[in-house]
């Protein structure tokens, strides 16, 4: 036995039997079976500062394993003993639900839960054994004592905090943590209201997927996956600085202004979730560089943690008004606009003054990208001063703006942030578009050359775009080398700054390699909308089909990873996940394409309709869905190649497309994924390092 795990709390123990009639839930059908083979990830939130991670079946630990609280790591883990033996989770058939973690033995089943807001675990055991313990792994605890009855653990990087091993009278154990009255305090709370605490957690995850967004078609695979990723979602909407969504996890336990707003459409626009959405903006703008001295006056943080705020990042400010201005789409409502609109103004009047040059486009320092990487100073990936993806939300940021300024009856405001947004796009397409090489130069340097590298940040600019060709040619060759069956890469092959893989640190450090070729799930979103918007539905569907797969039967179970190798390991056929195990973005985008493209639900309450353009792939015949709209509800329903909408509590006018799969173009004629082109001579495998590098 490992030497750390070495306290027994011991209770006795009997099987529960339940009575009566039994409640249905839809997520005990979404259970997901692991083999001990597989031995998949895992995890949960408490939906306020708190995760578990494990494996189901090893005990090998991760750094990031176990209860995390706050960004600290309080306990590593945990094993269950049954009448004196421990028992071998290699040896457990074992079921992942949406809610509960089960492991069954032949005469044992464990139960692991996690409760809604509080800092409480429960570890259920149903035994015909007489006697069972749970067992502390000692790796994270720097010391334990007993005080009146109870053993209390100190966590090594929390040591102001406690954590408490209580009975569930003859039915498992409960873990809490806080100071010593605090954890008591917990223990009674969960003693006095648990069933009912474990059922409110349960009945809010299952409205996700029956009230809020039910889907049912004719693929159940698909339905699962859409319910699974869904639920992932949402368990990354947390209130640990007050209401924001985790950018993943296991390391991204934190609100970044970027991730969250890309974050947002897919996390709780077309999921419904308005409100939260609404004091998520609300909580972020306190956040925001009032200092009118300061070189991010204006902006709103790039990462907010429990430990301090930076504001070094361009993007994240013009995602917040954009976000502002579609959940008022979505939802409706203008009050909520009325709060934020200082701060918006600010946001673009200090642009302007600031960052602004004398053609319009929004300047920025190397690294003020999404492709941020530093290592020692130096940017992984420089995108000059004028990076096009920031121009696109530079130019969404100003429109979204002088549409809420009017609504505010700030008409000089609304004027001027319109005619900069026309001017802006007036000049983008000459000085970006090269229509010979149908590509989109990916920035400007500040001496204005033109960077020629092939990324997929180019699929962001076309509403600064008119030439409708051009952007379909540009969609075809993003997917055709950049899009792998697996993702979008963020480097294309043939550039001598592609790194094959994430992490091979035998020739590389992994963030050379961040931003030049590793593929980012959050890019496919974009990606599959154009090809989606020319027609080329079932392509976009094997890539999201691809994504399903993933979510259901590779990794974290229900989950979208932050990234992936661009080309497999040798031997392999398919590429090794990285990143983070769960990626808010990637979960969001796969979600916002689904409802607003696939199915082309496109709410405009702001002007009284609601826009349905369906794009249904091929081997879907039967759909069923309903999503909140306003302060109603859209019921949708697809079959025999026909579209029915309904509305429910909805004041709008309903502009209905018919359904269109994918369409013949000379343009995608023989379109597909790009491959793997190994290549002997990558300079990234120049030198390779006997001893691995490190971090």
């Amino acid at each position: 036995m490992n030497i750390k795990k070495i306290m027994f709390i011991t209770a006795l123990t009997a099987i529960t039997v339940s009575c009566g009639k039994q409640e249905s839930y839809l997520i005990d059908q979404r259970g997901v079976e692991v083999t001990a083979q597989e031995n998949r990830e895992y995890s949960y939130t408490n939906k306020k500062s708190g995760y578990w991670y494990g494996t189901t079946h090893q005990e090998e630990l991760q750094w990031y394993s176990g209860w995390n609280m706050a960004k600290k790591r309080v306990l590593a883990d945990y094993t269950i003993s049954v009448d004196g033996r421990v028992l071998d989770r290699s040896e457990a058939e074992c079921t992942v639900y949406p809610d509960r973690l089960v492991r069954r033995w032949d005469n044992t089943t464990e139960t692991f839960r996690m409760l809604d807001n509080l800092p409480i675990i429960y570890i259920e055991i149903k035994t015909e054994k007489p006697t069972s313990a749970i067992i502390l792994d000692k790796t994270l605890i720097a010391d334990e004592y007993t005080m009146d009855g109870q053993t209390f653990y100190i966590p090594g990087e929390a040591p102001d905090m406690r954590i408490m091993v209580g009975s569930d009278g003859a039915k498992g154990f409960v873990l809490t943590y806080g100071t010593e009255d605090e954890c008591r305090a917990l223990h009674a709370e969960f003693m006095e209201n648990g069933q009912k605490l474990m059922k409110e957690r349960k009945d809010r995850i299952n409205s996700l997927i029956t009230e809020y967004n039910p889907v049912k078609t004719n693929l159940p695979e698909l339905d699962k996956a859409l319910d699974w990723i869904t639920i992932t979602m949402d368990e990354l909407i947390t209130c640990q600085q007050g209401n924001g969504i985790y950018a993943g996890l296991p390391w991204f336990n934190e609100y970044w202004g970027r991730d969250m707003f890309i974050s947002m459409p897919g996390a709780c626009l077309v999921t419904g979730q308005f409100e939260i959405a609404k004091e998520i903006l609300k909580d972020f703008v306190k956040l925001q560089d009032t200092d009118p001295e300061s070189e991010t006056y204006g902006r709103i943080p790039n990462r907010a943690n429990l430990e301090g705020i930076l504001y070094n990042t361009t993007d994240g400010t013009p995602r917040l008004v954009i976000q502002a201005y579609q959940l008022a789409q979505y939802s409706g409502d203008t009050e909520f606009l009325h709060e934020l609109y200082p701060a918006i103004k600010m946001s673009i009047d200090a642009s302007i003054k600031n960052y602004t040059d004398g053609k319009g486009y929004l300047t920025h320092a190397d690294a003020d990208t999404w492709m941020d990487v530093k290592r020692n100073g130096i940017p992984g990936s420089p995108r000059g001063n004028r990076a096009n993806d920031i121009q696109a939300l530079w130019y969404e940021q100003l429109t979204a703006g002088s549409h809420i300024a009017a609504l505010m009856g700030d008409d000089s405001a609304a004027e001027e942030w319109s005619g900069l947004a026309q001017m802006l796009s007036a000049n983008f397409e000459s000085d970006y578009c090269d229509k010979d090489g149908a590509y989109i130069y990916d920035h400007l340097n500040a001496d204005g050359s033109k960077d020629t590298q092939f990324r997929p940040n180019q699929v962001y600019c076309f509403d600064l775009i008119a030439d409708d060709e051009f952007k379909q040619k540009v969609t075809r060759r993003v997917w055709e080398e950049l899009v792998y069956p697996w993702g979008v890469a963020s480097l294309a092959q043939w550039d001598p700054q592609f790194h094959p893989q994430h992490e091979n640190w035998h020739y590389y450090h992994k963030d050379d390699a961040y931003h030049n070729g590793t593929i980012w799930l959050w890019n496919n979103g974009m990606a599959m909308q154009r090809m989606i918007e020319y027609g080329q539905v079932d392509a976009a569907w094997e890539l999201f089909c691809n994504m399903n797969r993933q979510a259901l039967h590779e990794g974290a179970v229900g989950s979208l990873s932050e990234n992936a190798d661009a080309h497999p390991r040798e031997g392999q056929s398919w590429v090794k996940r990285s990143g983070t195990f769960l990626q808010a973005w990637s979960n969001a985008e796969h979600l916002r394409v689904w409802y607003q493209h696939f199915l082309g639900i496109r709410p405009n309450l702001l002007e009284g309709k609601i826009i349905i353009e369906p794009r249904i792939p091929s081997e879907i015949t039967d759909i069923q869905t309903s999503v909140k709209i306003g302060n109603g509800t859209l019921h949708y329903t697809y079959k025999n190649g026909k579209v029915s909408v309904k509305l429910e509590g909805v004041d709008a006018e309903l502009e209905i497309h018919e359904p269109a799969g994918q369409q013949n173009s000379p343009l995608f004629e023989g379109v597909g994924f790009c491959m793997p082109d190994p290549l002997e001579s990558y300079p990234c495998f120049a030198t390779y390092y006997e001893t691995a590098l490190t971090y």
